[in-house]
């Protein structure tokens, strides 16, 4: 008997192939999206999770009470790591401190260079015992003695075999890094799989730099943090009331912050404290994701409902064959339901052959290393599986109990219709909440476009068009070519301006610290940005001046400029009443008055509030120049520039970011997201007007007569088509007054998290309702014309 239901079912589905070339279709893509946004979650709960103790290795956070602090920071203090080992001795705990653009020469044994390196990301500072808390298998030596020696260090495999051709010949070799102390490669580890935000390159011991011996609990730097692996059966809650202790015992009476625990399940997923590798997804966007993957999927399966019960009024009479002969309900139901299986079956090994030819253009647009190596996984089976037996059920088991409902009579009289069919009320919800979910998703894409454009066209207060920014080498030997680097620039006709700091206005990497302010005792309750600029950095980036003058050339002589945000944090209304105020910065370090007044900039992105900032001639600290060029050829320019950068420090990689370009990136997430968005809204109205193409189609055959008789009384193509493209109209119009508010609910929680946002305005949501009205009338036009111009006489020769 199951024979003859699958040879039935493959006779009903050859038999009406544009019905099941939709169906199939709708089902495939769903599907396919489905999948991909299940991989793709799947890899990103992944992170960090193949580590033997991952429910037992805890981040130490930061949390600050002052003015500024919102939630936790993942950065500590420098002597925390140490303290630590003093203070929980039942604790493994390791300090980490990640270095960024770090130059590295291979050389031999006399010094002389034979490579050179510049490694942006994915070298650290570690203590031994990092790799007792995380599982990062060494392929030669060991982490207890290749990081016990300050001039040792350690290279993961691919990293060696970029370095030397081949890993097993590294052991030994020498690194000189950032062409100052030398290091000898004592181990080997194996490469990080992409799924960990410790994506490691270069390991060199945690005291190969002078930090850990800082006594300052003040200041924290946010590549600087701090991992423990709790002892079995200890909670992070009493791990948590001993930290609470333990910061009292080591911090002064003014310094309130102290330290707790973050699992490190929750690192990947929480932004505002970030990782070491940049890397991470939101709860919330996951929970989108899921969101649209089970929507899309319903707009399938509505697809499948809509066609299979227009279709019905086609299959009647073999219903009532079928129960003059014997058949009963169940059975019906079970040969309908087969039918349905087999159709989504089609679609999933579709979705499968879909998904697998596109893994890499997924991947770059969702920035994830996704191969067809996942489908391999029993998750990704389990998956497909259970899919096909929801959409199975979904979408086939209403149209099944419609079908097998006929009255045998009734249907072999042939008095079944199409409007006496059950389920039309049915068929015009189900194309509403379609195009509902449709037509959000536009709007909602079109706002997210509007915000992006606001971010990347409103003037952030200073000049970003045409600047570059140069790093160059930190060593003591080339700051002393930093006057004639700036000479020679300066010689070049395309170069406007010059100016060597060690940030540019806005930046990702910002240093917030406190000071003292006019000879108070007490530190001021707020955190500022500071930064280390050059007199022409003023000038390079089309700072203004609002109250005072300009630093000195000079560094030897102290003196600060302040923005207006900050002014106003320290009480005063007029920005000339700061002036020649004294600012003291780390207890002695600098100390000199505010000589100038900067209009306010941003120096983080358009997403935070204005953040006060304070500016110092500091050279020893200068690590950038940013070149302001002139003219429309850039591509000449640099080349100009590389050459004069290799000539003057021949052993390091030149490199270097545009402004704009660095700014552009401050967004990259909302940047992604449009992408995602504008696909699965293209995806959603594809899908949506599939299923009117399939049921226009269908109007068009049950109605072909009406339309004759019509003709052949005067109506116009146009008349034709009117009468045809209404119904839908008004059915996409009720979607668009559900659709509104609820896209108007979620983009406006979403543009909370921003301080400078857009006006959600009216308009957007009036273009976003047009759009899905003209698409939808292109689709339904298309099968009224073909009805519209058809010969009246042919389709009613048989009246």
């Amino acid at each position: 008997m199951l024979k003859n239901y699958f040879k039935t079912a493959i006779r009903n589905l050859t038999r009406n192939k544009v019905y099941s070339f939709i169906t199939i279709t709708g089902l495939s893509v769903g599907i396919a999206v489905c999948l991909v946004i299940f991989v793709f979650i799947r890899y990103e709960q992944s992170y960090d999770s193949f580590h033997p103790d991952k429910d037992r290795i805890y981040r130490v956070m930061t949390r600050g009470t002052g003015k500024d602090d919102h939630g936790a920071n993942s950065a500590v203090p420098f002597p925390l790591p140490t303290a630590m080992k003093n203070d929980f001795p039942d604790l493994t705990s390791a300090g980490i401190f990640s270095l960024s653009n770090l130059q590295l020469q291979v050389v031999d044994k006399a010094g002389l260079m034979e490579k050179k390196f510049k490694e942006k990301s994915g070298v650290y500072l570690m203590e031994p015992s990092f790799f007792s808390i995380f599982h990062f298998p060494w392929l030669a030596g060991d982490a207890s003695r290749a990081l016990q020696d300050p001039l040792s260090a350690a290279i993961t495999q691919s990293t060696a075999e970029r370095y030397f051709g081949d890993w097993k010949q590294a052991m030994g070799k020498l690194l000189k890094i950032n062409n100052g102390r030398t290091v000898t490669i004592r181990g080997i580890i194996a490469d990080p799989p992409s799924n960990s935000d410790f994506q490691l390159k270069v390991v060199l011991p945690y005291t190969f730099a002078g930090f850990y011996k800082s006594k300052d609990w003040w200041t924290i730097n946010g590549e600087h943090g701090c991992y423990v692996l709790l002892p079995p059966n200890v909670s992070a809650a009493t791990i948590d009331q001993r930290l609470h202790v333990f910061s009292k015992k080591y911090r002064s009476a003014d310094n309130k912050n102290t330290q707790a625990l973050q699992s490190l399940s929750e690192v990947h997923f929480d932004p505002q404290a970030g990782n070491f590798s940049g890397k991470f997804i939101t709860r919330d966007r996951i929970q989108t994701l899921w969101l649209i993957a089970a929507f899309i999927l319903i707009i399938a399966c509505v697809n499948f409902i809509n066609l299979s019960t227009a279709q019905a009024v086609n299959r009647a009479r073999e219903v009532g064959v079928r129960k003059v002969l014997g058949s009963n309900r169940g059975q019906l139901t079970l040969q309908f339901l087969l039918e349905a299986l087999l159709l989504v079956v089609t679609g999933v090994f579709l979705a499968v052959l879909i998904v697998g030819s596109l893994l890499g253009p997924i991947g770059k647009i969702m920035e994830s290393p996704l191969n067809f190596e996942l489908f391999r996984q029993t998750a990704v089976l389990v998956f497909l599986g259970g899919v096909t037996v929801v959409v199975t059920l979904l979408a086939g088991f209403y149209p099944a109990l419609v079908l097998s409902s006929f009255n045998p009579i009734t249907a072999l009289k042939s008095r079944i219709t199409a409007r006496s069919a059950r389920g039309i009320s049915l068929r015009r919800g189900l194309v509403v909440f379609q195009f509902i979910i449709a037509q959000a998703l536009i709007i909602g894409t079109l706002l997210i476009l509007r915000q992006i454009s606001y971010f990347e066209n409103t003037s952030m207060g200073f000049s970003k068009e045409a600047i570059v920014s140069v790093p160059f080498p930190g060593d003591s030997l080339s700051r002393t070519r930093m006057d004639y680097l700036r000479n020679r620039l300066a010689a070049m006709k395309s170069i406007k301006e010059v100016s060597f700091n060690n940030t540019s206005p806005a930046d990702d990497d910002n240093w917030w610290t406190g000071f003292n302010f006019d000879h108070a005792a007490k530190g001021i309750d707020f955190a500022a940005i500071s930064k280390w600029v050059d007199a022409n950095y003023l000038s390079t980036y089309s700072l203004p001046l609002v109250a005072g003058r300009n630093i000195t050339t000079t560094d030897s002589i102290k003196e600060f400029l302040v923005n207006e945000t900050l002014v106003k944090r320290l009480g005063f209304s007029n920005p000339n009443d700061i002036l020649n105020r004294e600012i003291n910065l780390w207890n002695g370090f600098a100390v000199g008055p505010v000589v100038g007044v900067v209009k306010d900039f941003h120096s983080t992105s358009l997403k935070d509030s204005l953040s006060p900032v304070f500016m110092l001639n500091n050279k020893r600290d200068f690590n950038t120049a940013g070149i302001k060029i002139e003219g429309t050829d850039l591509t000449g320019s640099m080349k100009q520039i590389e050459k004069l950068w290799n000539e003057i420090f021949p052993s390091y990689v030149f490199e270097y970011q545009f402004l704009d370009e660095k700014i552009a990136s401050f967004y990259k997430e909302e940047s992604q997201l449009s992408t995602i968005y504008k696909l699965f809204a293209g995806i959603a109205i594809f899908l949506s007007c599939l299923g009117l193409y399939g049921l226009a189609s269908f109007m068009a055959v049950q109605r072909i007569k009406e339309v004759g008789i019509r003709k052949v009384l005067g109506a116009t193509i146009g008349n034709i088509v009117y009468l045809f493209s209404r119904e839908f109209v008004i059915l996409i119009g009720v979607a668009f007054v559900i659709a509104a508010p609820i896209a108007w609910y979620f983009v406006h929680q979403w543009v909370q998290h921003y301080a400078y946002r857009i006006p959600i305005s009216g308009w957007i949501f009036l273009m976003g309702g047009i759009l899905s009205v003209l698409v939808a009338l292109a689709t339904v036009s298309f099968q009224a014309l073909k009805a519209a111009i058809a010969n009246p006489v042919k389709n009613l020769r048989t009246e």
